[in-house]
């Protein structure tokens, strides 16, 4: 499902909002452009379980995002800008400020296993462990005192019996959602109405708010850091450019 809003309100101000909710399933192992499962799904490269075959890996696609939303607008501030005063209408007027705001849900995790149990001595397989209870996201920070996050519960899951195959689907668990917003302010001084010579000026801040926004999570169950983020992503970024039109 798409929705999509183009609208202006008033004079000043324009807006975009757009929304996807999509639901997206595949036996691919491959990457987050997804993957057919080899030919007729039994190519033993492309499969987890070579006793059960693709079969064993129907589940969210890697690229599969329930929610995805967008916003963005221009906004031309009117204060100042008719001002009589020249001096105040060029150095005070004319700002127009921007911004993107993007809200996503995380991406599917494939929960794998370290150790000799990772593929029971096949070539290319990749065994998961049995699912034993809900899985749940509590996002402590760990019990050792260092500054890490435990994202997934590890109490949901236990080791298969040797040489067995774990009984959770595949990509059964979520990432971490992400909210980001990025913000410009910009005017342009004009020099030239009729040669259309000017300077424009820009201050740019990506992720705005500079809270954090956690990325990896480390996936091997039986990992000491299972269940934890391992990586984020930038945080805030602010830049300023001039660009002169002549």
């Amino acid at each position: 499902m798409q929705l999509d809003l183009n609208s202006q309100i008033g004079k000043d101000l324009f807006l975009r909002a757009f929304y996807t909710y999509s639901k997206t399933i595949d036996p691919g192992t491959g990457n987050t452009a997804g993957s057919n499962g080899g030919t007729g799904g039994q190519d033993l490269q492309n499969v987890s379980n070579p006793y059960l075959g693709w079969k064993y890996d129907v589940g969210p696609s890697g690229f599969d995002r329930t929610h995805n939303a967008v916003v963005n607008f221009i906004y031309d501030i009117p204060l100042f800008r008719h001002n009589d005063n020249r001096l105040v209408r060029t150095a005070i007027g004319g700002w127009e400020v921007s911004g993107i705001l993007t809200l996503e849900s995380g991406l599917p995790l494939n929960i794998g296993l370290s150790g000799a149990q990772s593929g029971n001595g096949l070539p290319n397989a990749t065994n998961r462990p049995n699912r034993v209870g809900p899985i749940t996201y509590p996002q402590t920070v760990s019990a050792t005192g260092q500054q890490v996050i435990q994202y997934i519960d590890p109490a949901a899951f236990v080791n298969p019996a040797i040489g067995a195959f774990g009984n959770l689907g595949h990509n059964a668990a979520r990432g971490p959602g992400r909210d980001n917003w990025n913000i410009s302010l910009f005017k342009s001084f004009v020099f030239s109405e009729t040669r259309g010579s000017r300077l424009e000026f820009r201050a740019e801040t990506f992720n705005v708010w500079n809270h954090t926004q956690f990325n990896q999570t480390s996936t091997n169950f039986g990992s000491s850091n299972f269940g934890q983020f391992t990586s984020t992503f930038d945080p805030r970024i602010m830049q300023v450019g001039l660009k002169l039109y002549f």
